[in-house]
């Protein structure tokens, strides 16, 4: 994977494309592998109904994309030259989304079908814009896009070449307006446009290139590339509530482990995860090691269509950052599940400035991690009482994903391992053996030097 990104960067290709043409290379039926019933019925049927009704529609984007490379799409959009209210009169079951880019979603049962009106470019002088259609700040980000447009201009307003192909289900006819079709042949991610004008319009297109690569296995053109690393810092200042979306894109479709090797190397990981960044710097081996093994875990659950959760993989992405604090803490003279717990609160406090994660997922972060503490401590009925605790499961996963990535626990995984299998003789055994081994727990175990683990990766995900 990055072997193919690094050579997209050196290799010699011709100039960005700066514009679209304005008149798209037309591929007739012969001409391409597209079949209308690969699509969603409902979506052609919005197509034929906004058509009959006099307006342009067509399929566009990531549904013609990736039937054109054989992946069977996960929605299907369709782009008209009606308004929202136009296409709102067409359908009953439609309703209008969005304020910086106002949508329509038609529901059909538990299927929407996403459709965006043709866009325009910006107004290039700031008095000629209206601020209900068209606002940027000051370093030129799109705050408010609906300002609508032609078909010629919606092609030249989309993001990256591959998603500006339309696909007409009726005449069954492909309009390429940007060599979409050359660089999916070519497998490559280029953008439309001047690329560092397009990434400050909107700095989300990095972490999309970066997507997109990963999930189809493509270069990222060496132009499209080149203004990545200078303008990561441009996603400090997007909403936090939106690169929490994005960032579940990146790492919950089964692309996380290369996803995060590219966010490494362009400098777009820092800005997501400043905390983990620093330690990536610092323990680069075993921090390395240990999200890379829970992306690679959790890749393999989504391609096995087992469940995933977000607050598993927060907690991989962040502890690397935790274990300094936690000392930092006890070193003051604060126990350890009350320094964990604090350094806990400041950590994920701290992310959220950045990524705002829900609630809903920083409980179980810090109950996952709290665990770490608490699985040290056996003695007497404590192991059954953790054992009963409805987040073992994933304490005891995360605990097998530490030793993995090259933590020393005193074989602490083996032991949990013995005891969920053992009986009730067993286990009081296993308690007696203990002895009189310390279980006083003294935080973050120190980590072997060679960042091998014995045992097998630890399953990265829990469902629990």
């Amino acid at each position: 994977m990055l072997k193919k990104l690094f050579q997209s960067f050196r290799t010699p290709l011709r100039k960005p494309q700066q514009h679209t043409r304005t008149t798209p290379e037309v591929l007739n039926g012969s001409q391409h592998s597209l079949q209308r019933n690969q699509f969603s019925r409902y979506a052609v049927s919005i197509v034929e109904r906004l058509q009959n009704a006099g307006y342009q529609a067509y399929l566009v984007g990531g549904c013609v994309r990736d039937l054109m490379l054989g992946i069977t799409p996960k929605d299907f959009d369709v782009a008209t030259s009606a308004t929202p209210e136009q296409v709102r009169a067409e359908f009953r079951n439609a309703r209008i989304i969005g304020r910086r880019f106002k949508l329509v979603h038609i529901h059909f049962g538990r299927e929407i079908i996403e459709v965006a009106t043709f866009r325009a470019n910006h107004p290039q002088d700031e008095e000629d814009e209206d601020s209900n259609q068209s606002s940027r700040n000051e370093s030129g980000r799109i705050l408010r896009d609906n300002v609508y447009g032609t078909l010629e201009e919606d092609a030249q307003r989309r993001d990256f070449t591959i998603n500006a192909l339309y696909y007409d289900p009726v005449t069954e006819r492909v309009l390429d307006y940007a060599n979409g079709v050359h660089d999916i042949r070519n497998r490559l991610i280029r953008l439309i446009g001047d690329p560092q004008q397009r990434y400050k319009e909107d700095p989300v297109r990095m972490l999309r290139a970066v997507r997109f690569a990963a999930k189809l296995d493509f270069g990222i053109e060496k132009h499209s590339a080149t203004p990545i690393r200078p303008l990561a810092p441009m996603l400090r200042d997007i909403p936090a509530a939106r690169l929490f979306e994005e960032v579940l894109k990146l790492f919950l479709s089964g692309y996380a482990e290369p996803s995060f090797e590219m966010l490494v190397d362009l400098e777009l990981f820092e800005p997501l995860f400043p905390a983990s960044s620093k330690a990536l710097e610092y323990n680069p081996t075993y921090t390395h090691t240990l999200i890379s093994e829970a992306l690679a875990n959790t890749d393999l659950r989504v391609k096995q269509n087992k469940p995933v959760t977000p607050a598993f993989l927060f907690a991989a992405l962040l502890w690397p950052a935790l274990p300094a604090r936690v000392l930092r803490l006890q070193e003051r003279g604060m126990p350890p599940i009350p320094a964990m717990q604090e350094a806990a609160h400041e950590l994920i406090a701290e992310q959220c400035q950045r990524i705002a994660i829900p609630k809903r997922f920083t409980m179980p972060i810090r109950e996952i991690w709290d665990m770490q503490e608490r699985l040290p401590r056996r003695s007497g009925k404590r192991a059954d009482l953790l054992l009963d605790n409805p987040r073992f499961r994933a304490g005891y996963d995360f605990l097998l994903l530490r030793e993995s990535a090259g933590e020393e626990t005193d074989g602490l995984g083996d032991w949990w391992t013995e005891y969920q299998d053992a009986n009730e003789a067993g286990r009081r055994d296993m308690i007696r053996d203990l002895g009189n081994k310390s279980e006083t727990g003294q935080g973050p175990r120190k980590r072997r030097r060679s960042g091998g683990g014995k045992r097998k990766r630890a399953g990265a995900d829990a469902s629990e």
